[in-house]
């Protein structure tokens, strides 16, 4: 007996639309923006788009729900960006920490291309997901913020469940072929983990590109100076 991530994600995503039907199709998209599960939209909207071309949905009633679902998620993730601005500063582990220093990077960054930036990743398989958090943490203002994201969105959900509907009852077919996905995805996982941990006990700086860590003699005879402690009140 063998088990595919891959195929259980697909499993459950057939599952929760074949039963619960349109609100089904807008809540695994909600939980896809969020992106705290794995349910990828590059597998709901396929599937929903399936469902278009054996007539379980209508196309036009299957891309409202499925941009509805985008929307609810991408602002959920937004509010917990912006939320949580004021709370992370300091949060860490070792040396993998957010400093105001990143924060203000972040607003500038925003601030010059935040528009572009949302609306092209939301055309990214997988980065599309998480754009909407640093949006939130940075301020981006909510009304663009949703006005770009609707923009990328729209193209991405349509391509996607039409493609569904091109393939009809190649269906299955297809999601044999993205269970080949398994090693890829575990391996990409393991990369993240070992990442965050070389961070962590300070053998690697933190962000990216992955830089080695410098000693405090060093980083003061290049002319840099080490983090002081937190002083205490």
């Amino acid at each position: 007996m063998t088990f595919s991530l891959i195929g259980s994600v697909i499993d459950i995503i057939t599952t929760v639309m074949t039963a619960i039907g349109l609100p089904g199709l807008l809540a695994l998209m909600v939980v896809s923006m969020i992106g705290v599960a794995p349910i990828p939209a590059e597998v709901i909207l396929p599937f929903g788009g399936f469902l278009v071309a054996d007539g379980t949905f209508s196309f036009g009633w299957a891309v409202i729900a499925a941009l509805a679902g985008t929307m609810i998620g991408a602002y959920v993730a937004y509010a917990v960006g912006l939320w949580w601005r004021d709370r992370i500063t300091g949060i860490g582990l070792g040396r993998l920490r957010l400093e105001p220093r990143y924060l203000e990077r972040m607003d500038q960054f925003f601030a010059r291309r935040g528009e572009l930036t949302v609306a092209f990743l939301r055309l990214v398989p997988v980065i599309r997901t998480y754009i909407s958090y640093p949006a939130g943490t940075a301020r981006m203002e909510p009304f663009r913020f949703g006005v770009y994201t609707l923009a990328g969105s729209i193209p991405y959900t349509v391509g996607l469940i039409y493609a569904g509907m091109v393939l009809g009852s190649n269906w299955v077919l297809l999601s044999s072929y993205l269970q080949l996905l398994d090693v890829p995805v575990l391996v990409f996982v393991l990369a993240v983990v070992v990442y965050l941990v070389l961070q962590i006990v300070g053998v690697l700086e933190p962000g990216w590109p992955p830089r080695r860590a410098r000693s405090a003699a060093s980083a003061a005879r290049s002319g840099g100076e080490p983090p002081s402690p937190p002083t205490s009140p």
